[in-house]
């Protein structure tokens, strides 16, 4: 299951620099598939094709947000999420929308770094 930020997030920052996949953004700032990832094109298998480099919507314009596809809750980086670890007010819970195996997050962590 992926990691989400709750609108009770106090917009400190503390989370975004401990995610391994780069899946945390300030509120406001656009994302790309290819941040902190060796991902120069995603496929989404439907024809459409889009570049890592290509900026994407904002999942949130007020606070820091996950994007849940990139996030595998550290899985082969760290033993626990890292952003839940540093959030000063426990802001970084399980994301019941996006639920996923170990297994699941663990080739998910392989596809965005290439091994």
């Amino acid at each position: 299951m992926a990691i989400m930020i709750t609108d009770e997030c106090i917009n400190c920052g503390a989370c975004e620099p401990e995610c391994p996949n780069t899946a945390i953004y300030e509120g406001g700032v656009e994302w790309a598939w290819g941040d902190g990832t060796s991902l120069e094109e995603v496929d989404f298998g439907d024809g459409t094709v889009v570049s890592g480099k290509e900026k994407q919507i904002p999942v949130s314009d007020e606070f820091y947000y996950i994007v849940s596809d990139k996030c595998t809750e550290c899985m082969g980086f760290h033993e626990e999420p890292q952003c839940a670890a540093v959030c000063p007010v426990d802001c970084c819970v399980p994301d019941p929308e996006h639920e996923e195996e170990e297994d699941t997050l663990l080739a998910k962590k392989a596809w965005m770094h290439d091994e």
